[in-house]
């Protein structure tokens, strides 16, 4: 054995040395720790902070039951159970089968697809309100995420409740194909029967939104709310900067960007959340029930006058 042979099985013995100790992914989820831009924070002291580094202010992602807790109080809300269609109704199969990483989706964030839908209460307004755990699939659209939205959609509806929905997600699902783009046409569609009811629609975009969920329900809000720093984008920044061949101005697609630009009426931060919608729909509600006074007050002089003309 000459001394490159013996140099190279030594450096293969020490990579595999490496290898074997760095943790599994499961590992790392399942520790007591994380990072951000200090390096190793305990995620009890983010928890404590509704999930923002007290350094730089970052905003971590969060699932739903956490987005609810922070928003509502803790478990100080009911989780509606949605409807769930078939699974996989297109046999999907490419490195694994879609009925795989469905199954691996609903260990990993105990929900049955990536929306979860609530009613809770603020302040004395009631709320319906859905939330996306980008941890389930990439928080994608497929048929029971658009089942999800239209059954909040008319859970509001029916009990005449505002409406509002905490985006996450990088679009439509693949491993559905036409049935997950169709929950685009279906969600707006739903929309418009929200606000025919003067019901007040609010966005919250989280980090990231994107794609078909830009292109569908999270840009028809009556008001588009985002957390800081957020991803809002609908092709990906290097796909566009591949297209139109310039370099992309600093920050393009990120929540600061987008609002300058008059797709985001407001940033807020993630503790300012709560009071800022509060707030808002006390204005909207007041504003609506003014409208349809108005209305009702017409209806009646209509009715006044026909019957006096008769």
């Amino acid at each position: 054995m000459n001394w490159i042979t013996k140099k190279l099985s030594y450096l293969s013995e020490k990579i595999k040395i490496v290898i074997k100790k760095r943790p599994t992914k499961e590992e790392i989820e399942s520790s007591e720790w994380t990072s951000c831009c200090k390096g190793p924070i305990l995620k009890k002291e983010l928890e404590n902070n509704l999930w923002v580094c007290p350094s730089c202010n970052k905003h971590h992602r969060i699932n739903c039951r956490q987005r609810f807790d922070a928003f509502f109080g803790k478990n100080n809300y009911e989780i509606l159970e949605t409807p769930t269609p078939m699974d996989d109704p297109l046999q999907w199969k490419d490195s694994r089968t879609y009925k795989d990483r469905l199954k691996d989706a609903r260990k990993k964030t105990g929900q049955s697809c990536a929306i979860m839908v609530v009613r809770g209460k603020i302040n004395n307004i009631n709320i319906t309100a859905c939330a996306s755990d980008f941890a389930f699939i990439g928080g994608s659209l497929g048929a029971a995420e658009g089942e999800a939205i239209l059954y909040a959609i008319q859970h509001a509806i029916e009990n005449q409740n505002p409406f509002v929905n905490f985006t996450s997600g990088g679009g439509a699902r693949m491993f559905e194909n036409l049935i997950a783009l169709s929950q685009m046409t279906r969600t707006t569609l739903a929309i418009n029967e929200l606000k025919k009811n003067n019901l007040p629609y609010i966005v919250v975009m989280c980090d990231p939104t994107a794609g078909g969920i830009t292109a569908s329900y999270a840009m028809l809000g009556d008001l588009h709310l985002s957390e800081p720093d957020s991803i809002v984008a609908f092709a990906g920044a290097r796909v566009i900067q591949a297209t139109v061949k310039e370099e992309l101005p600093e920050g393009f697609q990120k929540s600061e960007y987008v609002q300058k630009t008059g797709f985001i009426d407001l940033i807020v931060e993630r503790k300012d959340l709560r009071d800022k919608i509060d707030s808002l729909l006390s204005i909207l509600l007041k504003k609506n029930s003014a409208i349809n006074s108005i209305s009702n007050e017409t209806s009646e002089d209509s009715r006044t006058f026909t019957k006096a003309a008769s």
